[in-house]
């Protein structure tokens, strides 16, 4: 499977260590994983599209050389496709999480059968971890201390002004 390419798509807003746990267990799997951030003109992130992707650059340990990130708008079977990638990887949290990531793995092999879904369960100890939580907290002046890169920390204490 190593030569296989896989997307692992998201917002990222932020980037949290559940997510980074995911992407260096992808990193291994597969010769090539692209960190796939969604632009989607519905949602208003706290961070640029290009400001999470260098907050992702620097969040990834030097090992995983063979780890890109990159931004996309649009259909993710037609960027997969278009990055020629097999698998499209998605973490999965909870139950609430599966049925909406199941609806959308069966709509995506409707679209492009050739395509695969891999759910990924994060590490234990970030399996109550999301993005929405981290700001949250965050800008309620909590400790996000452990839940993101520290890179990620400090971009959110100067947002937030802590």
């Amino acid at each position: 499977m190593k030569t296989s390419s896989a997307i692992y798509p998201g917002t990222f807003d932020p980037v949290t260590n559940g997510h980074l746990d995911i992407i260096e267990r992808s990193s291994k799997l597969f010769g090539q994983v692209v960190v796939a951030i969604l632009v989607n003109p519905q949602k208003e992130p706290l961070f640029s599209s290009e400001e999470r992707a260098e907050l992702i650059r620097q969040s990834i340990s030097s090992g995983a050389t063979n780890v890109e990130v990159a931004v996309f708008r649009g259909l993710l079977v037609d960027y997969a496709n278009e990055r020629k990638a097999d698998v499209i990887i998605r973490g999965i949290r909870a139950i609430s999480d599966y049925e909406y990531e199941l609806q959308m793995a069966l709509m995506n092999r409707r679209l492009r059968p050739d395509i695969e879904t891999l759910f990924m369960l994060p590490a234990e100890n970030y399996s109550y971890l999301s993005s929405r939580l981290v700001r949250e907290i965050a800008e309620n002046s909590g400790s996000i201390e452990g839940l993101v890169p520290d890179v990620v920390e400090k971009a959110l204490k100067g947002i937030f002004k802590q």
